[in-house]
């Protein structure tokens, strides 16, 4: 097994000083008032930013949907929707969700804070769907901008936009972006009614 590691203070000192020799390559400074000038300046590093580190936490895992579908906490089908491991804050998400309980997700970028509310609501869906089975809307996703929503639609489609097996669930984006026409189409056959078919805009 290799031992062998990137030092990443090592390969920004041999970034900076492959810079600083094409920068200074172009133009030979001979007066030596001027020449220490520039060197002073380069030496300060004022054409590069100083080294920004930043931690990439490694999320604690939180089992597979799948196990937490043999287990009765989700909906079977979510198995077959979401086929993921979850990371912990998600697997007590949807615990919560299970409880009844509200609860606010402050976990990093990138560490799939969306699933915390889709899964335990989609499994909820199909759950109140065998229930009851009368058409009609189940949830509504409020988000305070459109950029929000259109990256949550395409987390979404990844889930629910598949094939006839994975659109065990519909669903709409109702924003100022749609036209008229679009908005009356949604209003007049929502995600739930019987004639409703999953629509690409």
């Amino acid at each position: 097994m290799s031992t062998n590691r990137m030092d990443v203070f090592d390969l920004r000192r041999a970034v900076v000083d492959e810079y600083r020799g094409f920068a200074t390559s172009f133009t030979r400074v001979f007066a030596p008032d001027i020449k220490a000038q520039v060197d002073r300046i380069y030496d300060e590093g004022r054409f590069w930013p100083e080294p920004l580190v930043q931690l990439n936490p490694k999320y604690q895992p939180g089992g597979s949907v799948a196990e937490l579908c043999a287990q009765g906490a989700l909906h079977p089908r979510c198995a077959e929707i979401f086929n993921i491991s979850l990371y912990r804050h998600q697997a007590e998400a949807v615990s919560l969700a299970n409880a009844g309980r509200s609860y606010v997700v402050t976990t990093g970028t990138g560490s799939g804070k969306s699933l915390c509310f889709f899964v335990p609501m989609v499994s909820a869906i199909l759950a109140e769907k065998e229930r009851d089975p009368t058409p009609r809307t189940r949830a509504i996703v409020i988000y305070p901008m459109n950029a929000l929503a259109n990256s949550q639609r395409k987390e979404l489609e990844k889930y629910l936009g598949g094939d006839d097996t994975q659109r065990a669930v519909t669903f709409e984006r109702y924003t100022g972006q749609e036209s008229a026409e679009e908005r009356q189409r949604v209003a007049a056959n929502p995600p739930g009614h019987p004639a409703h078919q999953l629509h690409d805009a």
